[in-house]
């Protein structure tokens, strides 16, 4: 997983290499693309600060200044953790959640009119600083 808060990690790390001579670096990350927050008790970025929601791997490299990135498939990951039923979440990984959810996560708007910091709804909002984050449930 590469959220928000690890790309300028990673990105670093990668030019680090670069400075002290190497003269490939091939990126692996150990669990299939992030593409969606979880809301289940996993601190995540909103979908739009995860660099895997709008980013090709490929762009994600080039963004890295990596030769290669690779991540492991969500079947492999099941694979790993013996997850033979798909009785774990991967919710973050696919964007379909295992619950319906409720107005879960709303970004206020800046004065500006950019977007500001995400939120989670609690009804205080004003209704035209709100827009709701979209979110497909397992049927």
């Amino acid at each position: 997983m590469i959220p928000s808060c690890a790309e300028p990690t990673s990105r670093k790390i990668v030019r680090m290499l670069r400075e002290v001579g190497a003269k490939e670096i091939h990126v692996r990350i150990s669990c299939p693309p992030t593409i969606s927050p979880c809301y289940y008790g996993v601190d995540t970025p909103t979908r739009e600060e995860l660099i895997a929601s709008s980013n090709s791997p490929e762009e994600i490299c080039k963004f890295l200044g990596a030769d290669s990135l690779g991540y492991v498939s969500l079947p492999a990951l099941r694979r790993a953790v013996n997850d033979t039923g798909g009785r774990f979440c991967t919710s973050c990984y696919t964007g379909i959640y295992p619950t319906d959810l409720v107005q879960l996560e709303v970004r206020k708007c800046a004065p500006n009119g950019k977007s500001g910091e995400a939120t989670h709804g609690d009804g205080n909002e004003s209704a035209s600083a709100e827009r709701p984050v979209v979110v497909e449930s397992e049927s």
